[in-house]
């Protein structure tokens, strides 16, 4: 799989390259709840298939746990596809408990969360093609620190660029 984000040497400013099939968004998601539970904030990272970079950092005013915050954030992130007409993305979250709600047939229930897992899934069957990917952490590192700067934990957000990549 190829790396859709890297960082360069400058911490101000980074580069996403969209994924090489034409029709797929790339999106990056992170939610943070400090403490957890705590206050909620999310992140997200969405390059179109042009290579146009939307992002996302929002504050939800709302306290919660950082798996809630995640949820949040993969919503968000479907309300911006929604928005600019998409239908098929890829979406990568270092949140395995997320991934696993969404992927698995039968994930070991979360109680408490049910209802938003069940609202995440609706939403994502509103898409020809959403899949769900997890990834480590340091390859999620933009949708968190927008996450971050949205709890006001970041000194300098990093702004993202994106670059058209050739065929």
């Amino acid at each position: 799989m190829p790396e859709t984000a890297a960082i360069p040497a400058s911490p101000a400013s980074f580069t996403i390259s969209p994924e090489p099939n034409a029709l797929h968004w790339t999106v990056h998601i992170d939610g943070s709840a400090l403490p957890n539970p705590g206050r909620m904030a999310l992140g997200a990272v969405l390059v179109s298939p042009a290579g146009i970079c939307h992002t996302v950092s929002q504050d939800t005013h709302r306290t919660g746990c950082n798996n809630e915050a995640e949820v949040l954030a993969l919503l968000a992130a479907l309300e911006v596809l929604r928005t600019e007409q998409a239908q098929h993305a890829r979406v990568y979250s270092d949140s395995s408990i997320l991934v696993e709600q969404l992927t698995l047939v039968k994930p070991k229930p979360v109680v408490r969360l049910t209802p938003l897992y069940d609202q995440a899934r609706a939403a994502v069957r509103q898409f020809a093609e959403v899949t769900l990917h997890w990834v480590p952490r340091h390859r999620n590192q933009q949708a968190d620190a927008l996450a971050r700067a949205a709890l006001q934990l970041a000194g300098d957000v990093p702004v993202p660029t994106a670059v058209n990549r050739k065929p």
